[in-house]
């Protein structure tokens, strides 16, 4: 009988074990190759662990009773196993490493004092399974003879890699192997989305920048002319900008064009390196939508597709169900525009579905803007070692840029030792800097007041102030709450946060911005999260923000009186009592922070950049230094679930939860679903309240291994226009406010 790797299913019948092994091999030898493309360690080492791993990766599954179950359509998990035999037979070999990336591939990344702790027999037995070992060492000879009697290689050397402690290249080789693995199984099943990546055509795509950028216009007045000039400066200054660094700096103000300039400054290194990717990282998943626009509009050259181009990738959708591999969203396009929590939490992870796209990053070119806002302050000094890894070792090529640009690598608390400016240019020369920063300080100034307001009092307040107005709250529940609030007494509002899915979040973006450019459109208000806060290209004639962190503060400004068209323009700091708005805890300590230096008059008068570094050692030193020190000792001891434990960029654990019924029910038909419709129709549920919400699982009775795999419908009302999945929420809220329901 013919050994399989997987059952039937279906209309589509079992895999045989041997076709699975040769094409798991040959991908996985094909992603380690690509990735090691500018890699200075050993290449051939690595690209051998990575292909070793892959011949023995389900060696088990030769298990006759493992066989048993795979004949037969079944969600009956295999009886033994199956990782321990290729752990077993690769330790046996010598190949600790290649034995460490087969034990992961569906458990994931190891605890090394779990490890070590293991025992039995009075021996230790570090990545082993103990409950099966017994068992897999009387068959581990049958296994191997099985393997090599349908066809299968056997390791070719024993020189590869030893146990090391580089955490980043651990990930890397392990994403090469998962992707192979994973990618195959959706191949065989019919779940695989066929994707062709477009030629890189990099110097192609910078020209038609250049006429992209040329077409611009900001306004005739005379500070948009001013302006206008300034940003020209910018683009240009960043184009031609030297290679030197492989870490660079990008401090311009809001509103200076960076979106366009650190492009064009990318799209030349990649075409001078020979990189495979540019990737956009992003804070909010609003500013995507308005970056993903403007790249495709100007990077598609004729005949493309421009989604083929510019991937737009936002939420955290990595499954490890095999049912839902097909909905991954991988990172193979030219370029990337994805959020900040998909890829730091990547580079963090320990989860093989999350880290199955990281061997894309090698390289490659990465731009992080609004890098104030990307993670909190405590993660840059372990997230700084591994992108000092991926830029020196793996050809990667790193922008940091902000409008409110800290600096952290110049202060000891955060990289030891610090780096001076000349080991992180900036891009933007001082000249145009210090004058992009004079027409910063004309254009906007920030206020603050002191006494906390109520829900009615907040609306009343905010409504006074000249319009349009944006209102930002720290909550999309307290966001929800005063839009409601404000439309029941009769104002003029939108509403804009993560309570809508992408699709309607999109149309909400598209409705602002065209009641914006009516000139006699001004009596409205728009209420938001931090999600407008910054990235987004919006001009508001007064704004007011919930009080939060200084960058926070800095970054609104830039949706203030955008053009420099009004003479005087603001942005007040906030305080809220009411217990129908929440508060988010995560915002003590840098609250805190910010009115220490409001008292002490920095607020409107260092420089953005100055003011942001200072807030951010502030910040570190008053809670974050003991959370970077744990860090940085648990990745040294390969801690790897505790890391990404820590490394959360958001301090959350959220489901995702489909708010279209047509997507649903495809899902529950077996149908394909492309993995960007599911993004673009669901919303991110706190995991603590999927017992609260109206919510239910997709697949009632699905395979899921932990909750985390799980893929949720919305079952309540969701209004598409106004408060999103909030408005299903806000009625319950209500109700055991009011002692309607039983809390």
């Amino acid at each position: 009988m013919i050994p399989l790797a997987h059952s039937p299913k279906r209309d589509v019948p079992a895999q045989a074990y041997r076709e699975h092994i040769e094409r798991v091999r040959r991908n996985a030898r094909c992603n380690a190759q690509a990735a090691t493309g500018g890699y200075t360690g050993d290449k051939t080492a690595f690209i051998d662990t990575v292909e070793t791993a892959a011949i023995y990766h389900d060696l088990g599954k030769l298990d006759e009773a493992n066989q048993e179950v795979l004949r037969r359509e079944s969600r009956t998990p295999l009886s033994v196993a199956h990782e321990d035999a290729g752990v077993a037979e690769l330790l046996r070999l010598k190949r600790t490493e290649a034995a460490v990336l087969v034990a992961a591939h569906h458990a994931g990344l190891f605890s090394q004092e779990k490890e070590t702790g293991k025992q039995k027999g009075g021996q230790k037995r570090p990545f082993r399974n103990l409950n099966v070992m017994n068992h897999v060492d009387e068959r581990l000879e049958d296994y191997v003879s099985t393997h090599r009697t349908v066809g299968c290689p056997t390791p070719g050397w024993v020189n590869g890699f030893p146990l090391h402690k580089c955490g980043f290249t651990r990930r890397v080789a392990l994403s090469c192997l998962v992707d192979a693995d994973h990618s195959d199984t959706a191949r065989h099943y019919g779940n695989e989305i066929p994707y062709d990546p477009p030629n890189l055509r990099w110097q192609e795509r910078l020209v038609a920048l250049d006429r992209y950028v040329a077409r611009l216009s900001g306004g005739d007045a005379e500070g948009a002319r001013r302006r206008n000039e300034l940003r020209r400066q910018m683009y240009e200054a960043c184009r031609d900008a030297r290679i030197e660094s492989p870490i660079r700096s990008c401090d311009a103000p809001v509103g200076s064009g960076k979106t366009t300039a650190v492009m064009a400054h990318l799209l030349k290194i990649a075409q001078k390196k020979g990189l495979r990717h540019i990737f956009v990282v992003l804070p909010y998943t609003n500013i995507i939508k308005q970056s993903v626009d403007v790249y495709r509009k100007a990077l598609t050259l004729p005949g493309e597709r421009p989604e083929d181009v510019v991937a737009e990738h936002h939420h955290q959708a990595d499954f490890e169900d095999v049912s839902l591999r097909q909905l991954a969203a991988l990172w193979r396009a030219p370029i990337i525009v994805t959020t900040a929590v998909q890829f730091f939490e990547t580079l963090a992870s320990h989860y093989p579905a999350q880290l199955r796209k990281l061997h894309e990053l090698p390289n490659s070119a990465v731009f992080v803007d609004e890098m104030h806002a990307a993670i909190p302050s405590h993660l840059w000094r372990q997230v700084w070692r591994w992108l000092d890894t991926w830029s020196q070792e793996w050809r990667g090529y790193l922008v940091l840029a902000s409008g409110s640009l800290p600096r952290f690598w110049q202060l000891e608390e955060f990289v030891c030792p610090p780096k001076p400016s000349s080991e992180v240019p900036d891009l933007v020369p001082d000249s145009l800097r210090n004058a992009l920063e004079q027409a910063e300080k004309r254009r906007v100034a920030q206020r603050q007041r002191v006494e906390p307001l109520d829900c009615h009092n907040l609306i009343s307040w905010a409504s006074e102030k000249e319009g349009p107005r944006l209102l930002i709250l720290n909550t999309v529940q307290s966001t929800a709450i005063v839009a409601d609030q404000m439309r029941k007494a009769g104002y003029d509002v939108l509403h804009l946060s993560t309570a809508l899915a992408p699709m309607h979040r999109n149309r909400i973006v598209k409705r602002i911005k065209e009641r914006l450019d009516r000139e006699k459109d001004r009596n409205w208000t728009l209420v938001a999260t931090s999600c407008v806060e910054a990235g987004m290209d919006l001009s508001f004639r007064a704004g007011f923000r919930e009080s939060c962190s200084v960058s926070s503060l800095i970054q609104i400004g830039g949706r203030i009186n955008r053009n420099d068209t009004h003479t005087e323009a603001a942005v007040w700091d906030f305080r809220v009592r009411d217990d129908r708005l929440s508060k988010h805890p995560g915002f003590d300590i840098s609250r805190r922070v910010l009115d220490q230096m409001f008292q002490e008059s920095l607020v409107n008068t260092l420089s953005p950049s100055e003011l942001a570094k200072e807030a951010m050692r502030r910040e570190v030193t008053a809670r974050g230094e003991e959370k970077m020190q744990e860090i940085s000792k648990y990745e040294d001891g390969m801690e790897y679930p505790k890391v990404a434990e820590l490394c959360r960029v958001i301090d959350s654990d959220t489901r995702l939860a489909v708010i279209a019924p047509e997507l649903i029910e495809m899902l529950r038909r077996g149908e394909k679903v492309d993995y960007k419709q599911l993004l673009l129709h669901s919303v991110q549920i706190w995991s603590y309240k999927v017992s609260q919400f109206p919510i239910e699982p997709v697949f009632p009775h699905g395979t899921a291994q932990n909750d985390a795999d799980t893929l949720y419908a919305w079952t309540a009302s969701y209004d598409p226009d106004f408060l999103g999945y909030m408005a299903g929420v806000i009625p319950i809220l209500e109700g055991l406010r009011d002692g309607c329901f039983l809390a």
